[in-house]
């Protein structure tokens, strides 16, 4: 039962100028009229992680029509919404408050250019109850309480920030409305591509350059994308109407052209095509099927048990690769093993950049091939493979090529970036093919790849995750107590978008590239301790571990998998493709 505001403006009057910990008291929730203020966990010391705060609102109280959050993709786009005018409102007063650490910090949330599902705001989609999460650096000088100048907090910024933007009633419902119809057409577009026999649209208009290698924001004056007449697809949108765009048809894909010319610009931007953007970014109508993968090559990462042998076999030492383990791949295996999980994950379409591949994972040429006969090499390039993984597997590849044209022979269609505008040379490019040696392909299929490969718990023993109490988030996280794996805590601590660790085991992520914030790995070091703990056991494959978190995240949301007494504000929803690329990178994966 939450108590009054006014009880606890009593409570920190009370324990003014008394040593640091008596915060402590003022734990739980308080009735602010119009919402509910819930103090969910305080700091130890004023040097120490902030305090964790929620602003719970009624769906009646919020005033949001049911329509805007009944559909999923709705309600994800809302929440975004708000959580960023609530984000620029909590700058207001970043720090107003005095004292000594971290006291008067305000902090939600700060999303990029992509929209995505966070816990930092929560709507319910039957009720349309809002959760807002935020963190507050409760004030001290030195370690003695500073109760008036949290008080400035709690019942002056603090209530202006949500009075402003929480409630429908304040917004501007023309651009609320605009957001729920952006959310809308991007859903047709989503829908519209396996209709169409696409795996990816690019509107014309949209802006694919960034401002800079640091900054994710539309670069300013840059050539608008015009698709190829060819190429061209017009959609009826639900909102905006007509749209026309680049349709990239099913099959294989050749991106080519000079360099400095946007091959990769366009590549990237396919990549991140599988999240929605914001209005304004300029890639808001570049829409990749959900499942596209991004591969690369990734020198020394390790690799768990893949069977490989449909890209690798017979290695001079014997070593079987049906069932392929080592702690330091090479550039190729390391590729073959990322194509491999990326089928596993059920990816429909590969995104491929030759600059970071394995150049004889790729491709052998034709004089390569009859000095070095076949018997004698024991990679089989991706060349060799395309075609059979789209005919049979019905996986689409997009490749940026610029040095390989053996690569003409297999493609579908072929596009020339030219200073930054697309051109369909498919018939040019085929025609200046043929006048070069095909090159040869295996005589028969592979097999299928297996993927019977099971997860059983860590050599460290007992369940961890929340059938044991909690986690230990660490930077960018949350202090949740405690999670036992046998007889040790688990410390949960993300590291930007570069990597995350479980105690002292760092999995590397710097090459899974479609991972777009850094609240998306902190909730993966989160999803693989709750399956180290509660699903890795020895019979269920690692599509089957997958498919029971992506479950019970769907039916119960984050808090399912993060155990404790409250939900941290700084995570947000990977995909189903970059929980398998986060377990498999993990060393102490045990198969």
């Amino acid at each position: 039962m939450a108590k009054t505001a006014t009880e606890l403006q009593t409570l920190l009057r009370n324990i003014d100028h008394r040593g640091y910990p008596a915060y402590k008291d003022t734990k739980g929730s308080y009735n602010f009229g119009r919402y509910v203020l819930s103090i969910d966990h305080v700091q130890g010391d004023p040097f120490a992680a902030p305090s964790k705060v929620s602003i719970h609102i009624a769906g009646r109280e919020a005033g949001f029509p049911a329509e805007y959050y009944g559909s999923r993709e709705r309600r994800i786009a809302l929440q975004d919404y708000l959580l960023r005018l609530f984000r620029k409102e909590v700058d207001k007063y970043n720090f107003k408050a005095k004292g000594s650490g971290k006291s008067g910090l305000m902090s939600a949330s700060r999303p990029g250019q992509e929209v995505l599902e966070r816990t930092a705001c929560e709507m319910d989609a039957a009720s349309g109850d809002l959760v807002v999460r935020l963190e507050v650096g409760f004030p001290a000088n030195g370690r003695t309480i500073c109760s008036s100048e949290l008080i400035k907090i709690l019942f002056d910024f603090l209530p202006k920030c949500v009075q402003d933007v929480l409630f429908y009633k304040k917004l501007d419902r023309k651009e609320v409305e605009e957001t729920m119809f952006l959310a809308d057409d991007r859903k047709y577009i989503r829908n519209k591509l396996e209709e169409l026999g696409l795996v990816a649209f690019v509107a014309n208009g949209s802006v694919l350059p960034r401002e800079s290698g640091v900054s994710d924001k539309p670069m300013k004056e840059s050539v608008a994308f015009v698709s190829p007449e060819s190429m061209e697809v017009e959609l009826q949108l639900p909102h905006k109407g007509g749209l026309k765009g680049m349709g990239i048809r099913k099959g294989i894909t050749l991106i080519v052209g000079g360099g400095y010319h946007g091959k990769s610009t366009l590549l990237k931007a396919l990549e991140l095509g599988v999240y929605d953007h914001i209005a304004g970014d300029g890639r808001e109508y570049v829409i990749t099927a959900p499942d596209a993968v991004k591969i690369r090559a990734e020198d020394g990462r390790c690799v768990k048990r893949d069977d490989i042998s449909m890209f690798v076999n017979n290695l001079p030492n014997g070593k079987q690769t049906e069932s392929f383990y080592t702690e330091d791949a090479s550039g190729s295996t390391s590729q073959a093993a990322n194509v491999i999980e990326a089928m596993e994950s059920g990816s429909s379409l590969l995104l491929i950049d030759e600059d970071t591949c394995a150049t004889n994972f790729m491709v052998r040429d034709e004089l390569m091939q009859r000095v070095v006969h076949r018997d004698k090499e024991p990679i089989t390039p991706f060349i060799e493979r395309a075609r059979y993984l789209y005919e049979k597997k019905g996986i689409s590849c997009v490749i940026v090529a610029g040095s390989s044209g053996a690569y003409f022979h297999i493609a579908d269609q072929i596009v020339q970036m030219d200073n930054y505008v697309p051109q369909e040379i498919t018939a040019l490019a085929k025609e200046e093919a043929a006048k070069y040696p095909v090159l040869l392909l295996p005589d028969k299929e592979p097999a299928g790849p297996d993927y019977r490969r099971a997860p059983a718990l860590s050599s460290g023993g007992g369940r961890s995750g929340a059938q044991r109490g909690g986690y230990r988030g660490g930077h960018g996280g949350n202090d949740r107590g405690g999670s036992e794996r046998g007889s040790d805590r688990v410390k949960i601590k993300g590291m930007g978008k570069e990597a995350v660790s479980l105690n002292k085991e760092t999995v590397d992520l710097r090459y899974v590239e479609q991972i777009a914030d850094s609240e998306q790995v902190m909730t993966l070091g989160y999803l693989l301790a709750y399956a180290e703990g509660n699903l890795f056991n020895g019979r269920d494959t690692m599509q089957k571990v997958v498919d029971n978190l992506m479950n019970l995240i769907e039916k119960k949301g984050l808090a399912s998998i993060v155990p404790g007494s409250y939900l941290p504000s700084g995570l947000a929803l990977p995909r189903r493709q970059e929980i398998f690329a986060c377990f498999n990178r993990y060393r102490n994966l045990k198969l």
